[in-house]
């Protein structure tokens, strides 16, 4: 049954960290919709691949930090920070003014796969992001660092982000039908989940829980 948690926890984060409209979600899109639906699932298996290394040395540095709590502590108030500023920004800033219309050139319609690999590779996002929900949630007894729960959560961060760059390769002109309720939603539905992770961080540096 742990083992059932540990994925649901790497599908359901990694989903989150990837719905705001991005270069590689949007482009997975753009591949499906001028090309195939197979080139864009070949860019998707080396953006997850891609995700799995970034997923696995995110969680091993985790491991490491964990057994060093003076570290962690630091990072929790620097992870507050940055956390409470994405919940403000969500919520309070960000209005869905950017449009789902941008242009992405492709001039080769081969070596998706590579194309995948590289994109993914230049966004840094998930390794800071891993670490700083394993090390929050570890402190709270939640996460557990070992070799097999590691692995299914890395699979269920793969699974997750597949999951969510299928569903704008396939559904992408609703999506742009509805650019700009779905892009407020989405926020507010990031800005909350941001600010309640924010709280249980809060509420573990004061020791209230």
């Amino acid at each position: 049954m742990e083992f059932v948690l540990y994925f649901f926890f790497g599908y359901v984060f990694a989903l989150i960290g990837v719905i705001p409209p991005g270069l590689l979600n949007m482009t997975a899109a753009k591949i499906s919709i001028q090309e195939s639906r197979r080139n864009a699932f070949l860019f998707s298996l080396g953006v997850i691949t891609t995700v799995a290394i970034q997923t696995y040395l995110a969680l091993l540095f985790a491991r490491y930090l964990d057994k060093h709590p003076e570290i962690i502590s630091m990072l929790q108030q620097v992870g507050l920070g940055i956390f409470i500023c994405i919940t403000i920004y969500f919520l309070f800033i960000a209005k869905g003014k950017k449009s789902f219309s941008q242009q992405v050139n492709h001039k080769s319609k081969k070596h998706r796969y590579f194309q995948g690999l590289f994109l993914a590779a230049l966004n840094l996002f998930p390794l800071p992001y891993w670490v700083y929900l394993s090390i929050t949630f570890s402190s709270f007894g939640w996460f557990d660092f070992t070799k097999s729960f590691i692995v299914f959560c890395i699979i269920g961060s793969i699974l997750g982000t597949l999951t969510m760059l299928a569903a704008y390769a396939h559904y992408f002109d609703y999506v742009k039908k509805k650019q700009s309720e779905l892009k407020i939603n989405v926020n507010y539905m990031i800005g909350i989940i941001t600010g309640l992770i924010s709280i249980f961080t809060l509420l573990k540096i004061l020791n209230i829980i």
